[in-house]
């Protein structure tokens, strides 16, 4: 299936088959796809966070709003995506050392201009932690679409939610410690029967490309 294709049949799931399950296998498939994302200046300044057993999905349900408990109880997996909320020398050392072990930068010159390079575009991002927070939240988006697409390739249908508490799975996760905030959650299952938000019930509705493009 190419890409357009994907893009032309994937929908918002509203109601997922609770009975349905979301293999290890092709969970990993995500995770991976989630760990390939790009970003900028490979800053990498996310995490994810997977609830998926009762257990985790009780400690979370809280924090996600009334009106989206319902799919949240039902659906396979939800993905709490966290963007970096301070960026600390040892995470871009961190990030370097990958780039190293992966073979991406071999000179240790090219390694510490990137590094320069790295910190420097990130402190014109984050004048302030609010600036920080919204410039690796726009990263976070980067990677809910490439999660919602890996996940329609396979035949798993999502949900993007801003309908829940940030603060409240900050206090949660503890993520304050941990220097993140949560920007985006997304679930993943497989649609009920009843959902009537499918395309053949509610078709794709975007404005014409002639509304949208303009030629500079």
């Amino acid at each position: 299936m190419d890409f357009l294709e994907l893009m032309t049949k994937r929908y918002t799931c509203k109601h997922y088959d609770a009975s349905k399950k979301i293999s290890d296998s092709d969970f990993n498939k995500i995770k991976e796809c989630l760990r390939l994302t790009p970003s900028a200046v490979n800053l990498q300044g996310w995490q994810f966070y997977v609830a998926h057993t009762d257990e985790q999905k009780k400690k979370m349900r809280d924090s996600i709003s009334d009106f989206n408990q319902g799919r949240f109880d039902e659906c396979s997996h939800a993905i709490f995506i966290c963007a970096n909320k301070r960026v600390t020398e040892d995470f871009y050392q961190k990030v370097l050392a990958k780039e190293k072990s992966d073979k991406r930068i071999l000179k240790e010159e090219l390694l510490q201009a990137q590094y320069a390079s790295r910190k420097g575009f990130t402190e014109l991002n984050s004048e302030t932690e609010k600036d920080l927070i919204a410039w690796c939240g726009k990263q976070c988006y980067i990677a809910l679409a490439t999660a919602m697409y890996a996940a329609e390739s396979m035949g798993i249908d999502t949900t993007a939610v801003e309908g829940f508490d940030a603060k409240k799975v900050d206090a949660i996760l503890d993520l304050d410690k941990k220097d993140l905030t949560c920007q985006v959650v997304l679930f993943l299952g497989y649609r009920s029967d009843k959902d009537s938000n499918v395309i053949t019930n509610r078709p794709k509705s975007r404005l014409d490309l002639e509304d949208i493009f303009v030629e500079i």
